[in-house]
């Protein structure tokens, strides 16, 4: 949903860009939504309730272990933390279901989050000519990301609100839809532009795949 791509004969103009100093080797699937209308970002209005689905937070927090030379610990929590979000940071679990069921839903408009959750809800603000107010109150720390963040010293909303890699599901709904208790309401569209946490612009908002952390 991040990448956009388009066919042109039989070739494939487009895709996923990004600056690296390694080789890595990518593959793109192909697919098609079996004549159903695509939910795009573009799709958001005032007065609709932005959720999310799938981890936030545990990724990140497994790279700041691993960046901070944090692999393993004697502690018994610490450690089940450690294997807990360095393993989320080393294999990522979309919740791929819940593509389907938030178009199901009535979802307006609805992307992954893979470069951080407010630069990604960004993206569907931008598309859909709306503004996002994020409630931080809204999130619940999951427990291995606390410990994580205690241990070294961060607040956890952070990495929930700005780390990448958990691939986390974002869609907007029109509001009064009963949404399945796997989806946390988070915010609303608003009149305006960008995205606000508690009424301000956070000072940073996710990964640039050319500069690094924002």
């Amino acid at each position: 949903m991040r990448d956009e791509c388009h066919i042109v004969g039989a070739s494939v103009a487009g895709g996923d860009i990004a600056q690296c100093d390694l080789v890595v080797l990518g593959v793109t699937a192909l697919g098609d939504l079996g004549g159903r209308a695509a939910i795009t970002r573009a799709g958001a209005r005032p007065g609709d309730v932005v959720a999310v689905t799938g981890r936030l937070g545990w990724a990140a927090a497994g790279l700041a272990l691993l960046e901070a030379g944090h692999r393993e610990s004697s502690e018994p929590d610490l450690a089940r933390a450690m294997d807990e979000v360095i393993g989320a940071h080393r294999r990522p679990a979309p919740p791929y279901s819940c593509g389907p069921e938030a178009a199901a839903l009535g979802a307006t408009a609805m992307l992954d989050v893979s470069d951080g959750l407010i630069q990604d809800i960004g993206h569907i603000a931008a598309a859909s000519g709306v503004g996002v107010e994020i409630d931080p109150a809204a999130f619940e720390v999951p427990g291995p990301v606390g410990v994580a963040g205690r241990f070294l010293g961060v607040d956890p909303l952070d990495w929930m609100l700005t780390g990448g890699d958990d691939h986390a599901l974002a869609a907007v709904f029109p509001v009064g839809i009963g949404l399945p208790a796997h989806w946390t309401v988070i915010g609303e569209v608003i009149e305006g532009a960008g995205v606000q946490v508690d009424g301000r612009v956070y000072d940073r908002s996710g990964w640039n795949h050319f500069q690094g952390k924002l």
